[in-house]
């Protein structure tokens, strides 16, 4: 276990920030642009970095879960072989992180990420408002499992925006609600940020003070995005996403290329 003294105000800062990003992530995805950089800010390590964000992001990803799921928009029963692909997905991912090419990933990031900006600007993002779920056919399960897979393996590397490239994918492959959408996407989300944190806590890659402090308050963030979400709808979601997605093209963009 790792720990490192901070002063006062950087810890509240961080919660601060996690208050955000526990916002941003219930209704778009993408709230760990604000927490990753954050803690790196305050002298973290990158493996210590990456693990206390998965402890935060999955106090923030189960509440907005339950939200979604206590307000009907989420059916785990329905989606459970995304459930299983996307736990394998991020076990996979976690532990062959150190045995892949960062540099090519953070290379192909934006290149994907702009395309994703450009699907949802042109107002493709869920553009059905009834709350009813796709029809079970082969098909289905195979979209569910190549999602599921992808995804938990690109989280479990700890990449930025899975929750974003979730809401974003959902679209594509299935014809409902940008609510039920949301539901996935933030359930998804969960999953593979808490089989991803076990394995950084077997690891000692955690801080756990700083990382239940924080999640603390993504946990209200979450909560007060996602019943935003649900009373506003695609009103909030929209504008949201599309912001979150050229805010995190950009920034890879830089990173990847400029920096």
């Amino acid at each position: 276990m790792f720990e490192l003294a901070l002063d006062p105000m950087t810890w509240g800062l961080l919660c601060l920030v996690a208050l955000a990003a526990g916002f941003i992530d219930a209704v778009a995805g993408g709230g760990g642009m604000l927490t990753v950089p954050a803690l790196l800010t305050a002298g973290l390590p990158p493996h210590v970095t990456l693990g206390t964000n998965k402890l935060a992001a999955s106090f923030g990803s189960i509440t907005a879960s339950i939200t979604y799921y206590r307000k009907q928009l989420f059916n785990p029963r329905f989606w459970a072989a995304s459930i299983f692909a996307t736990a394998i997905g991020a076990i996979l991912g976690t532990l062959l992180v150190d045995h892949l090419s960062v540099d090519l990933l953070n290379k192909l990031l934006p290149v994907i990420i702009i395309f994703v900006a450009c699907y949802s600007l042109f107002g493709k993002l869920s553009t059905t408002e009834e709350h009813t779920l796709p029809l079970v056919n082969k098909a289905l399960r195979v979209k569910q499992w190549i999602q599921g897979l992808t995804l938990g393996f690109f989280d479990g590397m700890a990449g930025p925006g899975a929750g974003t490239f979730w809401t974003a994918s959902n679209s594509m492959l299935y014809k409902m609600s940008l609510l039920l959408n949301c539901g996935l996407a933030r359930s998804m989300n969960f999953v593979s940020n808490f089989i991803s944190l076990i394995t950084f806590v077997a690891l000692g890659h955690v801080n756990f003070l700083l990382g239940f402090s924080m999640g603390v308050f993504l946990m209200f963030g979450a909560w007060l995005g996602a019943h935003s979400a649900i009373k506003f709808g695609s009103k909030l979601i929209k504008p949201l996403f599309n912001t979150i997605v050229i805010i995190l093209a950009g920034k890879l963009i830089i990173e990847a290329y400029l920096a």
